[in-house]
């Protein structure tokens, strides 16, 4: 398939989705850190057109794509568009179609805590969490939020503990895990606080 990534059966991909407004060493991080203790063969950074749940809409997709592939130089990962490619709006759609266009391939959802604190508000957020595996990874101010979450506590019992991460490519979801990973307390909203960055920037 042209323009989509290669993956084989058997491989376990982690995907981090968002709008990459813009990418930034937290990215890195957590993504260095899901390779490490998940043990994943790849991440994929799925690049967003847009936030269904934001009314801001984030900078150019080929501005967000090239700071994306600056910020994370590892052969490892792969920054794509596919949600654009795909045309998928939302995260549940990604995943349906993804799971069938890569039979037999072990994807696991990566997200911080943060995500994890407001996850019920996605759209069909509980057939995520009972077809694909996902790894939560601590943020700043939101360990405690997230444990408390509606998803976390009506899911307690499918939660791997930390040091069973690299057992959740191999779990038939529902199956979850918190990460507990040195934080780096840097976002995206924050950069563009500051000014650093912002379209045609």
């Amino acid at each position: 398939m042209q323009g989509f990534p290669f993956a084989c059966p058997g491989m376990s991909i982690g995907l981090l989705g968002g709008s990459f407004d813009p990418a930034h060493q937290g990215h890195a991080h957590i993504t260095g850190e899901a390779l490490k203790r998940i043990g994943l063969d790849r991440v994929w950074w799925l690049v967003s057109p847009g936030n269904p749940l934001k009314a801001r809409q984030p900078a150019p997709m080929a501005e967000r794509m090239a700071r994306a592939r600056a910020v994370m130089d590892d052969p490892r990962v792969v920054v794509s568009d596919l949600e654009a490619r795909l045309g998928t709006r939302f995260t549940a759609q990604t995943l349906r179609r993804l799971t069938a266009l890569y039979p037999g391939v072990r994807f696991v959802w990566l997200m911080g805590a943060d995500n994890l604190v407001q996850f019920d508000r996605w759209q069909d957020w509980e057939w995520i969490m009972r077809n694909v595996p996902i790894g939560v990874f601590a943020r700043p101010g939101s360990r405690l939020a997230a444990l408390g979450a509606r998803a976390a506590e009506e899911y307690a019992r499918f939660r791997l503990p930390g040091p069973s991460a690299r057992l959740l490519p191999f779990r038939k979801a529902p199956a979850w895990c918190f990460l507990d990973v040195p934080m780096v307390d840097i976002s995206s909203s924050a950069i563009r606080a500051r000014g650093e960055w912002r379209a045609g920037a």
